[in-house]
């Protein structure tokens, strides 16, 4: 068949359905790409706990959508499955009934608007993810760890002025930033107090490139760091041997106080991933195995599914989000490579004893840049196990992500 045909059958459907033509070639695409999502996920090239969701619900929904508007049932962002901005506002639901009305209208709606919406499915996840989660090397190494989450933070620095000159205002800008710092759960809340109008496809780019992390950047870390000097081995003190639990207990309680002090604006994540600490230090069995599999699993798994079906092509089309796309692309790419050089900082300080592999885990994607470091260490060298050093450095890059999201909504006054 060729290509006029198939313009032609294009054309014929648009008159008849009267859907633009590029709106039914994105929404292929996004069904394509939504399969290839869930097909990476099961090989686990890919995080398959977000990825499979997520791939299954955007091809889903750009597939049911596919002959007609579903902005013409919506009054702003929305799909069969959710409205994004339904019961956004005060204005919009006045007593118990009208919410009732706005819960009715989809059956996603309750999970999008009692956790999505508002920040705590972010909080759920932090439980669980800090209920993972030993801070013995940071407390033993506090200085490596917080140097390279420091040098990780570059694209979440440098993208913030960048993002200003493609025309976002500076709060849309902060938020978009705030992806190089690869921690979705934060990109999630602090776009919400940023730029709530933009806070929808913001988080669906941000997830999705998370995603890709784990498959992009061992090609980064190749690339820049020689095979030889991949592989170097670590003699530094490991483990958590020199460090008691009841010691952990009180490192996760005051850092918890004094940065929720410092950055009160943050406190809710702070208290949610220092909780879960709290919860592995203190040996409270029952809870850890909550807060573990079933509080983070089903967080996963309803936030990945959401994620999905919030991705339609409408939402994509958006002149604004191309932009957006290449500047998450921008941010996490920057902030690896300033992970890396934060790595060949201390390998050349070290005088050849440190790994600059490691330097990759500053970008706090938990922990999948931690394996990524392992990985690729291990291909170089079998005997070289890094796995501690990069799971400090992902720890610290949660807490300075958490920082750098908190100084942000402190200074451009979020909602």
């Amino acid at each position: 068949m060729s290509l006029d045909s198939v313009l032609g059958i294009f054309q014929g459907v648009e008159t008849l359905f009267a859907v633009p033509t590029t709106m039914m070639i994105a929404r292929i695409g996004l069904i394509v790409l939504g399969l290839v999502l869930v097909f990476l996920g099961k090989k686990g090239t890919l995080e398959p706990l977000l990825m499979i969701p997520m791939g299954l619900g955007m091809a889903t929904v750009n597939a049911a959508v596919m002959f007609f508007d579903p902005l013409s049932l919506h009054q702003g962002i929305g799909t069969l499955f959710v409205e994004a901005q339904a019961g956004a506002t005060a204005d919009t639901v006045r007593n118990a009934a009208d919410l009732m009305t706005v819960l009715q209208i989809d059956f996603l709606q309750p999970i999008y608007t009692f956790m999505f919406s508002n920040g705590l499915i972010a909080c759920f996840m932090f439980i669980g993810i800090g209920s993972l989660l030993d801070v013995s090397f940071v407390m033993l190494h506090p200085f490596v760890s917080m140097f390279l989450a420091l040098c990780a933070e570059l694209g979440t620095i440098l993208v913030l002025p960048i993002a200003q000159l493609f025309g976002f205002t500076a709060k849309e800008a902060a938020a978009i930033a705030l992806v190089g710092g690869a921690d979705g759960p934060m990109v999630l809340f602090a776009s919400l107090k940023l730029a709530p109008e933009l806070f929808v496809p913001i988080s669906v780019v941000a997830y999705l490139y998370l995603g890709l992390t784990y498959g992009g950047y061992p090609y980064l870390i190749k690339a820049m760091v020689p095979k030889g000097i991949r592989g170097t081995p670590m003699s530094l003190e490991t483990g958590g041997a020199g460090v008691t639990s009841g010691q952990k207990l009180a490192f996760a309680v005051i850092l918890c106080a004094f940065l929720s002090f410092l950055f009160p604006v943050a406190a809710p994540l702070f208290v949610s991933l220092f909780l879960g600490i709290a919860i592995r230090e203190s040996g409270l069995k029952p809870f850890q195995d909550f807060v573990s599999n079933t509080l983070l699993y089903a967080s996963t798994l309803f936030l990945g599914l959401m994620l999905g079906v919030l991705c339609e092509a409408n939402t994509i089309m958006n002149p604004k989000v191309l932009p957006l796309l290449l500047l998450g692309m921008l941010a996490l790419l920057l902030s690896g490579i300033g992970g890396l050089i934060g790595g060949y900082i201390l390998w050349f300080f070290r005088k050849g004893r440190f790994n600059p592999v490691i330097g990759i885990a500053g970008v706090s994607c938990v922990p999948s840049t931690a394996k990524v470091a392992q990985k690729v260490a291990a291909e170089a060298n079998p005997q070289a196990m890094i796995m501690p050093y990069a799971l400090g450095a992902n720890i610290s890059g949660v807490i300075t992500t958490a920082i750098i999201a908190a100084i942000y909504v402190s200074l451009l006054g979020g909602h």
